[in-house]
């Protein structure tokens, strides 16, 4: 499978992860808001969603500008750039489905803030063909 594929794969399978956790709760088969009332808990999830969100959108779209990056994708561009390309999805990906899952848990539209604006970065690194082509050059 080629780089491009893979992260092509990964790309909508957390898309699809997402909009399977809202179809569950929305149709309430997962109960929304089981941890509604524990505000300490929620203030700490809260606060580490907030610092990874910030921390890793500017890391995900500035990761291919970084020295050992260009430096892996001259020597090995196709390796490279499945190797980074999924690290790179991941510190978009993961967050959104966290933020996702725990804004219902939570019934805190802040951790829905965050999934849409993960979602929305994600956007600005699809793996296309030609964005994977410009990356390994």
């Amino acid at each position: 499978m080629s780089s491009q594929k893979k992260l092509l794969l990964l790309f909508w399978l957390s898309v699809l992860v997402a909009l399977l956790l809202v179809a569950l709760f929305e149709t309430d088969t997962l109960l929304p808001g089981a941890l509604a009332g524990a505000t300490s808990y929620e203030y700490i999830a809260a606060v580490v969603m907030q610092l990874l969100t910030i921390a890793f959108i500017p890391l995900a779209l500035r990761l291919f500008k970084l020295k050992r990056v260009k430096a892996d994708l001259s020597a090995n561009p196709e390796q490279a750039l499945s190797q980074w390309g999924v690290v790179r999805m991941s510190l978009l990906a993961d967050p959104m489905l966290i933020n996702t899952l725990l804004y219902y848990v939570f019934m805190n539209v802040a951790f829905g803030y965050m999934a849409i604006i993960g979602l929305l970065s994600m956007v600005f690194v699809y793996p296309s063909k030609s964005r994977c082509e410009q990356e390994t050059r």
